[in-house]
């Protein structure tokens, strides 16, 4: 890890230490190609990397006003009883904005798949608080893991609008991000539903 990901609280991303994904790489490529994943997305994430890393504090001014404006949703990073967590907000917002560089630029490799599985158990009862030593709630409702696919996808694309490009450019890096966000939470899940994956 650099030394900026490695100041990252929680973050593990390439860590041998992780528990390896239940899901294989053949499996993951069949899910690339369903949802039609190819080298020109992998070019377009490259792309847009570029155009997202100087405003990932803008997205997640977005994300995050998004979350606290949705109490059901906001209820994820407060107490039992509803007190929000700004502490532990703090320090997910460091992975999340990780996350999107991560998203473009990361191979879709053996420590893609184990750091996707990571994420999912961080979010189910069997490893969500212990990261940041939390007192929320115990689990994200899997519903919110897939609902929340299209509001991080929507809200890129005037992100993505801001680096100068054209539209068709445009078209092709919010595209390729729908599909990399489609399959980063597809990995998610597995956790939730281990036996029906």
């Amino acid at each position: 890890m650099t030394t900026r990901t490695a100041e990252i609280p929680g973050y593990r991303y390439g860590d041998e230490g992780l528990a390896r994904s239940p899901l294989t790489l053949a499996e993951l490529d069949l899910l690339k190609q369903t949802v039609l994943f190819g080298d020109d997305d992998v070019a377009a994430l490259a792309q847009a990397a570029d155009v997202l890393e100087p405003q990932t504090h803008e997205i997640l001014d977005v994300w995050y006003g998004y979350v606290g404006a949705h109490p059901h949703l906001a209820a994820y990073f407060s107490t039992p009883d509803g007190v929000l967590l700004d502490d532990y907000l703090a320090r997910v917002r460091e992975r999340f904005k990780q996350w999107i560089l991560d998203a473009c630029r990361r191979p879709y490799d053996q420590a893609w798949l184990d750091y996707q599985y990571e994420i999912g158990l961080r979010h189910t009862r069997l490893k969500k608080n212990q990261t940041d030593h939390a007192a929320s709630v115990p689990e994200i409702h899997l519903r919110y893991m897939v609902a929340f696919i299209f509001p991080i996808t929507a809200t890129m694309r005037p992100f993505l609008s801001a680096g100068g490009h054209s539209p068709e450019q445009v078209d092709a890096m919010h595209t390729a991000w729908f599909k990399a966000v489609t399959l980063h939470a597809t990995a998610w899940i597995h956790p939730y539903v281990p036996d029906r994956f």
